[in-house]
C-alpha cells in the first residue's frame, strides 16, 4: 500500500511513503550494512530514563562526543554510550548545547568565526565569516531537545528485543559506499533536492541532533551527509563520510534494498572492474 505525506517545513517535500513491515532495529542495521557494504556498524540513537547496564558515558571515550561515536562504530568490542545531564562533565560545552543540556556560551559565537580579544585571545575556528552570521544560523536551526533524561548510543547489531524508541541511525562508510547508501534514499523520493542534505554544523550534528528530530526546525524526514566541520579532520578518516539517517527513512531503504539497483545490479553499485582516469598530460 502506497500513500503520500506532505511534511509541515517550509522546503514542502512530498515523499511517497510504504507502509512497513515490523523490521527489528537489529534487523535494520543489517540491511544497511548489506546495502552499504559496510566495515564500520551502524550507530542507533534513543532516548532512555536509565541507560542500557553495560553503557559506558561518553566521556570516558573521547571529549568530543562524535569522536566517541565514531569509536563505537568502528570497534566491535564497544559498548554502548550514553550522556545526560549527570554525565555532562568532561563533554565538549559546545556538543553539551548541539544535544540540548545546555544554551550555546555566548563565546561560541566568536570561537566559530573570527574571534574576540575577551575570549582566549581572539582563538578562533573561522568557520563562518562573521559573529552574527552564527548567530542567524543557531537561530535559524531552532530550539535543541534530547528525546530523553539520557541519549544512547548503540550499534544496531547489539540491540536486541523491543525498539527503544530509536530516532536514527548513523552510518559510516568510503565514499562509494555513502553514495550508493544516498542513491537507495532517493529509490522512493518525489523531490531530488530535499531528501539527502549537507547542513552547516559540527560532526555530532550532523551525526545525531539533525537526523534524530531534536533540533526544531530540521526536517524530520531529510538525511544529512558530512560532516562540514574540519575541526575533526584529525580523528575522522579522511576518506569517509557520514549519514545521519531518521529512522522513519532507514526502515524505507531497508524496505526498498532488495528492488533496489544495490541487490538487481550489484556490479554497477560495486564494480568488479573499474576504469583506471589518466591526467590529461599523461600519455
Amino acid at each position: 500500500m502506497l500513500k503520500l505525506n506532505s511534511n509541515v517545513h517550509s522546503y514542502k517535500q512530498i515523499t511517497l511513503v510504504m507502509v512497513l513491515s515490523d523490521l527489528s532495529i537489529k534487523e535494520i542495521g543489517i540491511k544497511l550494512i548489506k546495502a552499504g557494504k559496510l566495515v564500520a556498524r551502524p550507530i542507533c540513537v534513543y532516548g532512555s530514563d536509565i541507560p542500557p547496564d553495560n553503557a559506558t558515558p561518553v566521556a570516558s571515550i573521547s571529549r568530543c562526543i562524535a569522536r566517541a561515536i565514531l569509536t563505537t562504530a568502528i570497534r566491535e568490542d564497544a559498548t554502548p554510550l550514553y550522556m545526560g545531564h549527570e554525565t555532562l562533565e568532561g563533554c565538549c560545552p559546545g556538543g553539551q548545547a548541539w544535544f540540548g543540556f545546555k544554551d550555546f556560551p555566548p563565546y561560541i559565537k566568536y570561537f566559530v568565526s573570527i574571534g574576540s580579544k575577551d575570549f582566549r585571545n581572539g582563538a578562533a575556528e573561522y568557520l563562518k565569516a562573521t559573529p552574527e552570521i552564527v548567530e542567524e544560523n543557531v537561530k535559524s536551526i531552532g530550539e535543541i531537545t534530547p528525546p530523553g533524561k539520557f541519549i544512547v548510543f548503540q550499534a544496531c547489531e547489539d540491540l536486541s528485543g523491543e525498539d527503544p524508541g530509536v530516532r536514527s541511525i548513523v552510518c559510516f562508510g568510503i565514499g562509494e559506499q555513502i553514495r550508493n547508501l544516498c542513491t537507495l534514499i532517493h529509490f522512493r523520493s518525489l523531490n531530488p533536492f530535499y531528501s539527502v542534505l549537507t547542513p552547516w554544523g559540527p560532526s555530532c550534528a550532523t551525526f545525531i541532533t539533525y537526523p534524530a528530530g531534536m533540533a526544531k526546525n530540521a526536517p524530520f524526514d531529510s538525511v544529512f551527509t558530512g560532516p562540514v566541520d574540519p575541526t575533526g579532520n584529525a580523528w575522522f578518516p579522511a576518506n569517509y563520510m557520514a549519514l545521519g539517517i531518521p529512522i522513519s527513512v532507514a526502515r524505507r531503504m531497508s524496505e526498498d534494498l532488495e528492488d533496489s539497483f544495490i541487490i538487481k545490479r550489484p556490479k554497477i553499485a560495486y564494480p568488479d572492474h573499474r576504469i583506471e582516469l589518466k591526467p590529461a598530460y599523461e600519455k
